[in-house]
């Protein structure tokens, strides 16, 4: 090699640090579940409206002064059935109520039950079905537990129960979860058992891991998008049956504001004055609808396989 061609090369120098570095792009999790989440407009507009409906809701009858247990101190016939206007947005009822406060004050009450409930539900389902998926002696007699319970009707059994503890807040979140829990529990259990026979578990059950390690750190983190589907169906069905529940007399009872006590007082109202009727229907069905899509947009937002 002659002076001219060995101008054209240098030595590399070696670099410890540099040898290290990885060259292919930082991965978030959570920051691709945000963008994949928010990429669509329609989910950002229908998640902005879902918190405003529900944020107004919690926050408008503390204002109101709205009481289920006292009636108005209205003397003139006139503010009785009075149609939707600028001055009453939902007009007013058979007794002068503001179907506004009296349709927001429900929608709380819903709200805060079916929140509280589906809480309580997928922190214990979950925990339940977690170990129960890695215990085969815990699988032998929770089996059987499951095949008792999911063999009565959802609804009857809550109906039951209702009767016995009687109308009221804690006693129909009782009721709400006392039962729901073993569905969600049996559901987490089926996605345990396909994961934990997996090579990276089998390889950290022989190094020693324990069990609880294993399902917080091995199992769970592949269940968030799976956990987050079920919450997204969890919430508009319990305002669902809370609504059920109250329209049959057996929910919230006649000292809390209901949208299923409200719908069930105002039903008899659907030919003279079908507004009474239709407003917290339409409530409903926009706060359980709202819930349900943005729902299942985060869910699969929380699919690594819709990241790019």
């Amino acid at each position: 090699m002659d002076e001219r061609e060995d101008s054209l090369f240098e030595f590399a120098e070696f670099d410890e640090k540099e040898s290290e570095h990885i060259a292919a792009p930082r991965y978030s999790y959570w920051k691709s579940v945000w963008r994949t989440f928010f990429k669509s407009k329609v989910t950002v507009i229908l998640s902005l409206f879902l918190i405003v409906l529900i944020v107004f809701a919690l926050v408008q009858p503390t204002y109101s002064g709205y009481d289920p247990t006292v009636a108005p101190n209205i003397n003139t016939p006139e503010m009785k059935y009075l149609p939707p206007s600028a001055e009453h947005l939902f007009g007013t009822d058979n007794i002068g109520n503001e179907v506004w406060d009296v349709v927001w004050a429900g929608a709380r009450n819903s709200i805060i039950v079916s929140f509280i409930s589906t809480a309580i539900i997928m922190v214990v389902g979950i925990l339940v079905g977690a170990l129960w998926g890695f215990s085969k002696k815990m699988d032998r007699w929770m089996i059987e537990v499951y095949n008792v319970v999911s063999n009565v009707p959802y609804l009857l059994l809550a109906m039951i129960l209702s009767y016995v503890l009687g109308a009221g807040l804690g006693s129909l979140i009782f009721v709400m979860t006392c039962i729901d829990w073993i569905y969600v529990a049996y559901f987490i259990r089926t996605q345990v058992m396909i994961i934990r026979d997996r090579e990276y578990n089998m390889a950290s059950k022989c190094l020693g891991t324990k069990t609880f390690t294993m399902i917080v750190k091995n199992i769970l983190p592949y269940l968030v998008s799976v956990i987050v589907t079920y919450i997204s169906r969890e919430i508009p069905g319990l305002i669902s049956y809370e609504v059920f529940l109250s329209y049959m007399g057996l929910g919230l009872g006649t000292n809390y504001a209901s949208l299923g006590r409200t719908i069930s007082q105002y039903k008899s109202f659907m030919t003279g004055y079908p507004h009474l009727f239709w407003i917290p229907v339409l409530v409903l069905a926009a706060i359980a609808i709202s819930l349900y899509v943005v729902g299942q947009k985060l869910a699969d937002a929380t699919d690594p396989r819709t990241h790019r």
